[in-house]
């Protein structure tokens, strides 16, 4: 890092270490345009006065210098900011407060870029160890027969969809966006179509015998709210504007809520194919995968419902390149 004044009078590396800048008593003397010994006066001054703890702000670095045609590795003596800084004011105040306004912005800028970055490198190390674990877990079990059809679509789903939650950590965590892909939703699951197929369904499934007397029954009102809170609008606009985003909140609702005595993830499956197919959505979801994902989403905790959305959101939308 390299400190500047305005006239470009003074060029200083500047070392940054331990969330501060450091500089040498030759460095700090460039700075303030005075010497060496003159700066090292004004050090133990402050350290004599006890303004300063000199063990917290002093450090040794090593550096490698050329002396006499040699490269030579020597501990140089550096001083912290808060040290610079007090011996600034005793030099010249001016020059100090020019150095000072540079380092708090290099700073901020440097803490920032830093936190950032480790934030990033550290859910992307983490992204990918998850799906290398996932990967392992799926061979394993896979290989030793230890899983049932239906656990293993669930683990297909998420070894094949793997990529898809790393594209997670693009998404802003206070506003559920929505992929370039995505397009707009056109029509509405209305609840006397929702009851016929629920209906058609509980018949087909009871000459199977597959289902009873109990599956599709209503609870009330809850199939009529869900398919409202679909729909609903926030000053004059849709809440959820993408097909993708309705059909991902339908489902979620149906499962999650409960909304018939019994039959709610296959009813919730059902009219969630429903939808996408009256508003022509082309899925890469087969029956496997869609059991799987609507297990996912009745096994997850109230906290994730932003993830799950997100997830079938991203399974849904057309792919933009």
């Amino acid at each position: 890092m390299v400190y500047g004044a305005a006239d470009g009078a003074v060029r200083v590396d500047v070392r940054l270490d331990r969330e501060t800048v450091w500089l040498t008593r030759r460095q700090m003397a460039d700075v303030f345009d005075t010497t060496p010994q003159n700066v090292l006066m004004h050090l133990q001054n402050v350290f004599a006065d006890d303004e300063l703890d000199e063990q917290a702000t002093v450090k040794d670095f090593l550096l490698v210098r050329s002396e006499g045609g040699r490269q030579v590795r020597r501990r140089i003596r550096h001083y912290d900011l808060d040290a610079i800084i007090s011996v600034g004011y005793r030099v010249n105040s001016r020059q100090a407060v020019r150095f000072r306004q540079w380092a708090t912005r290099t700073l901020r800028e440097h803490l920032v870029r830093g936190y950032t970055l480790s934030e990033r490198r550290l859910a992307e190390r983490g992204l990918t160890e998850a799906r290398e674990t996932l990967d392992l877990l799926a061979r394993t079990l896979q290989n030793q027969a230890l899983v049932e059809d239906t656990g293993s679509a669930v683990l297909d789903l998420i070894a094949r969809y793997a990529d898809t939650w790393h594209l997670l950590l693009e998404y802003d965590e206070d506003r559920l966006a929505a992929p370039a892909g995505a397009k707009p939703a056109n029509t509405a699951l209305e609840y006397d179509r929702a009851v016929e197929t629920i209906v058609e369904f509980k018949r087909e499934l009871m000459v199977r015998g597959e289902a009873t007397s109990l599956f599709g029954t209503l609870r009330g009102d809850s199939l009529e709210g869900i398919l409202g809170n679909v729909e609903q609008t926030m000053f004059g606009e849709p809440l959820y504007r993408s097909r993708e985003e309705k059909a991902a909140n339908l489902l979620y609702f149906l499962v999650k809520d409960h909304p018939f005595t019994d039959g709610n993830k296959r009813i919730g499956s059902l009219l969630f194919l429903v939808y996408l197919e009256q508003e022509g959505v082309e899925h890469r979801l087969n029956p496997q995968a869609l059991t799987a994902l609507t297990l996912l989403i009745a096994e997850s905790a109230p906290r994730s419902k932003d993830l799950m959305i997100r997830l079938v959101v991203n399974l849904l939308a057309e792919p933009t390149a």
